[in-house]
């Protein structure tokens, strides 16, 4: 019986897999069980399917091609970069193909003049910044993981990062998208003015987390350097206290390039790791201030800000203005999800999203959520835009840990929405958080999220059972569909 159900799988994919090959070459189409594990998961570890096949385009071409194959054969496809996300955006679905557009990681074009750079998808975010940074420009939104973190991804899920509260996420920096949508055609979004007239259909695309295409070249605004950076850490004896820090900062009128919180868990887990020195230990909390600007302007907001943490009953406030010391202040927060694997086998993160005068109460909420449950949790968050990271932290060996903490995680959202916030601000919903849309959208806004989806993927083929909510809850429709040991064995191709 199980032979004849191999053979019959193997029938079905080998024609198509010719197909593939003769667009792609062979090695840009993966085939072998033991390569396509790879590619089980992304960044959401918790959760792994292995997909029927991975394909490897290097155009947008190609891209086309694969896409109007999956669309003759009416198969799901899912699109995926770097594979960092972690919201389960990337996770493939049982028999799909897997785009990876890693091997897409051309510059194609720097305008300095008009402060634009156009890059394939598989183009890491840091890259960006490097290309142009020697003749005074950046790229703004940067992830914690900007290092390895492709900008396809950045797009699929309106990446933040650290300077999102003055500049903006992803989708404040995308000025035009070539797409390939579901059907295979390639149609061009946007524009390379800033404003465009008509619909925003570059808006609409970015956070579409790959359900209404692939982007194959993306055109970013880039900024000038400031004239003046300067970061300042202050130290707290509760994290109520960095809270009132935050408030106060932003009540002054003062808008900070970052604003980042860590409570003592995370302190001593980034200490452990990295070794900056420059986080004490016995903090209850830590907050990290970034200004830039005119240099004037920066020294006038340094010492107002250094002013209202001192109010705050900060204990000690320092400050850089050199990069070296600024990079080592940045260090321990860009590795906070990495150390959090030092202090713990597992941990399960969380994005949601509050307003600035809710936090103190839902960190409170968070406390108790956490005492209750018996799970450690450490806070790292965009203090600024008000962008929660909990960190749950547990042992996956432990049978039953993983759902007890997907139901912690799930009340945190729940908090989120209550405090009057979103269950997502830079992560993306994908499979982790799709069953929670309905506490924060009404029926008939998700209606109405669905006929725009429909227009772009009628076949639902592009990401299905991604973003919206399915009849199953979210564990469910996102954990591996479990294979019997002997399918496991079995070569196939």
């Amino acid at each position: 019986m199980l032979t004849n159900i191999f053979k019959k799988t193997k029938d079905k994919w080998q024609p198509i897999i010719k197909e593939f090959t003769a667009v792609l070459g062979q090695d840009g189409v993966v085939k072998r069980k033991e390569e396509l594990l790879t590619y089980e998961c992304d960044g959401l570890t918790s959760y792994r399917q292995r997909p029927a096949i991975v394909v490897l385009p290097r155009t947008t071409a190609q891209v086309a091609a694969v896409v109007q194959i999956c669309d003759r054969h009416s198969l799901p496809w899912v699109a995926r970069g770097a594979g960092t996300g972690l919201s389960g955006g990337a996770l493939p679905v049982e028999d799909c193909v897997l785009i990876v557009t890693a091997r897409m990681k051309q510059i194609l074009d720097i305008d300095l003049n008009n402060q634009r750079v156009t890059v394939q998808p598989g183009v890491i975010n840091n890259w960006v910044t490097q290309a142009v940074s020697g003749a005074g420009f950046y790229y703004a939104p940067d992830p914690s993981s900007q290092i390895i973190c492709s900008i396809g991804g950045n797009v699929a899920e309106n990446s933040g990062g650290v300077h999102c509260l003055k500049y903006g996420v992803t989708t404040n920096h995308v000025m035009a998208l070539k797409v390939v949508t579901p059907d295979g055609s390639i149609v061009e979004l946007g524009g390379t003015v800033p404003e465009m007239p008509g619909y925003d259909l570059t808006g609409l695309f970015v956070g579409s987390e790959g359900t209404l295409g692939i982007a194959t070249e993306i055109t970013l605004r880039i900024l000038k350097t400031p004239e003046e950076i300067c970061v300042i850490l202050a130290d707290f004896p509760s994290i109520e206290a960095a809270g009132g820090a935050v408030a106060g900062i932003i009540a002054a009128g003062i808008v900070p390039a970052g604003m980042e919180i860590m409570d003592n868990l995370s302190i001593n887990a980034v200490e452990d790791v990295v070794a900056t020195g420059c986080y004490p230990r016995d903090a209850e909390a830590i907050l990290l201030v970034e200004l830039d600007g005119l240099a004037v302007e920066v020294k006038a907001n340094k010492e107002r800000v250094s002013q209202i943490c001192r109010e705050n009953e900060a204990r000690n406030v320092t400050s850089a203005s050199d990069p070296q010391t600024r990079g080592k202040m940045w260090q321990g927060r860009k590795a906070a999800f990495a150390a959090a694997g030092h202090i713990s086998p597992d941990y399960f993160v969380q994005d949601g999203v509050i307003p600035r005068t809710q936090l103190v109460n839902v960190l409170k909420e968070i406390n108790a959520l956490s005492d209750r449950s018996g799970y450690r949790i450490a806070n790292v968050f965009h203090a600024g835009d008000g962008n929660l990271h909990p960190l749950i932290l547990y042992d996956n060996s432990v049978p039953g840990a993983l759902e007890e903490v997907e139901a912690v995680g799930g009340e945190i959202l729940k908090l989120c929405v209550k405090a009057g916030g979103s269950i997502s601000g830079e992560h993306g919903i994908g499979a982790d958080k799709n069953c929670f849309m309905p506490d924060m959208f009404t029926q008939t806004d998700l209606e109405t999220m669905q006929y725009v989806r429909q227009v772009f993927n009628p076949k639902g083929l592009a990401n299905p059972g991604k973003l919206f909510p399915t009849p199953r809850t979210c564990g469910e429709s996102a954990k591996v569909v479990r294979e019997s040991k002997q399918f496991k064995d079995v070569e196939l191709f």
